[in-house]
């Protein structure tokens, strides 16, 4: 993208990220940072959760982001988990602000259809995930963009569509305060988890969608080739929504022992990449396998159209011979009708007319020519 697509965010991310004037209504220990007034307000499409973690339990449920970063300040080892639903750019950047989120990071929160991917912003992990489900009325697939912002006392995650709905990750971590408190980390595995085990479904409806179409395919149906094609796009979307998931669970591992992952933690991402590496592993047999779907059915096409070709070869020789066998018996029928039209004329100057033996010759001839064309057209299997 241009400079000129980035250039209002740029902008708007600059003016917020400029130096506060300090005021009473600054949370203490980040005096210097600015909460912009538009994020006062309560509840609404945006803000989908917001909460604060204290040693592994939920302490408070803030209703706007001003109050959670208030009350995250007033909390030693404090977690904010904050949920977001296509926020707007004033909101983006007070998290920006608030956070110290970098200004590229920022762009690709905002602007999405980012591919999956992690990046290191100092002490704040961007990582983008695609999240996948499987849509049994429609046999199609549905894709769903993830943001978060994984810092060392807060998680931000920007979703940009229905899916992942994380309410359900919420929940289990809740009811997990042991995992949950391994911090933003332990948050970061949940989702992960919560979004590989999202793609056992799609695998499972594709295998469905593939084996209806091997049947279809022998079966000789007329617009399979029509759904061999769609389902290979659908399959070519899924990988590039899970293969690269690879390399973000990759570069987490590089880092446990740089960053000092729990070693508990550490073995729940590792099962995460196991399930990874199963899917991964799938989908790339299920496009080998479509692949080889649309040469066998090139083949039956080819198949098929031969032996029409080979049908209508042979009612074309058939005909042919038709048309032989009638042209040989016209030639026949004609030579002695030509025959007895030159003798019907009735001249009176024709040597034969009073000729004793005229009438025997004539038929004699006629006899002779026909027998003659008979014999002849028999032996090239006219007749």
């Amino acid at each position: 993208m241009s400079d000129r697509t980035f250039a209002p965010i740029r902008s708007l991310t600059s003016r917020v990220l400029r130096p506060p004037r300090p005021g009473p209504d600054l949370a203490p220990g980040r005096a210097d940072r600015h909460t912009d007034d538009r994020v006062d307000g309560a509840v609404g499409t945006s803000l989908v959760d917001s909460a604060i973690y204290v040693d592994g339990d939920r302490i408070d449920t803030p209703e706007t982001l001003r109050e959670t970063y208030a009350t995250l300040h007033q909390h030693d080892g404090a977690v904010a988990w904050i949920g977001l639903y296509r926020p707007d750019h004033h909101e983006i950047a007070s998290l920006a602000a608030e956070f110290d989120l970098h200004e590229l990071a920022v762009e690709d929160a905002i602007l999405a259809h980012q591919r999956p991917k992690i990046e290191r912003y100092d002490e704040t992990l961007f990582v983008v995930l695609k999240a996948a489900r499987y849509l049994d009325d429609s046999e199609t697939l549905e894709f769903g963009e993830l943001h978060l912002f994984v810092g060392p006392d807060f998680v931000v995650t920007v979703r940009h569509s229905e899916a992942p709905d994380l309410s359900g990750v919420r929940r289990r971590l809740e009811s997990n305060p042991e995992l949950l408190r391994l911090g933003p980390e332990a948050i970061l595995y949940a989702i992960l988890d919560r979004v590989v085990d999202g793609y056992a479904p799609v695998v499972a409806g594709l295998g469905n969608d593939i084996d209806e179409i091997e049947t279809e395919v022998f079966l000789g149906e007329p617009n399979v080739s029509r759904r061999i094609y769609e389902l290979t796009r659908e399959v070519i979307e899924f990988q590039r929504a899970s293969k690269p998931l690879a390399a973000v669970l990759g570069a987490l591992a590089a880092g446990f022992e740089k960053y000092g992952t729990d070693e508990e933690l550490q073995r729940y991402l590792r099962d995460v990449d196991d399930h990874l590496t199963l899917v991964i592993e799938q989908v790339d047999g299920f496009r080998q396998l479509l692949r080889d779907i649309l040469t066998v059915n090139a083949t039956l096409v080819a198949q098929q159209q031969n032996e029409e070709m080979k049908s209508l070869t042979e009612a074309s020789i058939e005909q042919n011979e038709e048309v032989k066998r009638i042209s040989a018996w016209a030639a026949i029928i004609f030579a002695p009708s030509l025959i007895g039209t030159v003798y019907g004329m009735n001249f009176d100057v024709m040597p034969e007319l009073s000729w004793r033996y005229g009438y025997p010759f004539a038929i004699f001839l006629m006899a002779l020519v026909s027998t003659g064309l008979y014999l002849a057209f028999r032996r090239r299997g006219w007749l």
